[in-house]
């Protein structure tokens, strides 16, 4: 036991990868839904993305050392990305500035913000700031909550990537801590309204 408990401290990063892939699983054993939950679909294709340089230079040697450990590449939409979700057509604008999913760092190794959580974190980043999505006419879908923005990252991951232990580790974090940056996006002033 001492063994595995020396083991475990001193290769943490794999002893948290490991909990996490077990719980995982137990909660992907008893999902008990389909891999279709909400219909998604890219007619066009993966959506086209510009990386932003995360700003190092002329930031002094200190400051830039620790934006390049610390800082999260930004991604813009460089051609406007459309979808379909739950029977309604949807696009996300070129312009749109994102960093992917919320990775912890430490879990950065095994986990790219960019990976196989990219498609669901785009949509989701764009609802969390809006609060809405963008008809193909223009139009939105009108104001949605939290909830329902981390219900649709979850049932997208799933539909396009099918690891459900991931994506639904990835969504209780969300439902733990997605509040800071919900939040953050309404105190900007950024949601659209709520109809009374």
């Amino acid at each position: 036991m001492d063994i595995l408990l020396e083991l475990a401290t001193t290769f943490w990063q794999w002893s948290v990868l490991i909990v996490l892939v077990l719980i995982g699983f137990v909660i992907s054993w008893f999902d008990g839904q389909g891999e279709q939950r909400v219909g998604f679909n890219m007619p066009f294709g993966m959506p086209v993305l510009q990386p932003i340089p995360i700003e190092t230079k002329d930031k002094g040697f200190w400051k830039g050392i620790l934006l390049w450990l610390l800082g999260t590449r930004k991604w813009e939409v460089a051609e406007d990305f459309w979808f379909t979700l739950e029977g309604g057509n949807y696009m996300i604008p070129a312009g749109f500035q994102f960093d992917g999913a919320s990775v912890p760092k430490f879990l950065a190794t095994f986990l790219s913000p960019v990976g196989v959580l990219l498609i669901g974190g785009l949509v989701h980043d764009y609802g969390y700031k809006y609060a809405t999505l963008l008809h193909d006419d223009g139009t939105t879908m009108g104001y949605r909550n939290q909830a329902h923005w981390d219900r649709i990252f979850r049932d997208i991951c799933i539909e396009v990537n099918g690891f459900k232990f991931l994506n639904y580790l990835a969504y209780w974090t969300l439902r733990l801590a997605g509040f800071v940056a919900w939040n953050g996006h309404k105190k900007r002033g950024t949601h659209v309204k709520e109809k009374s």
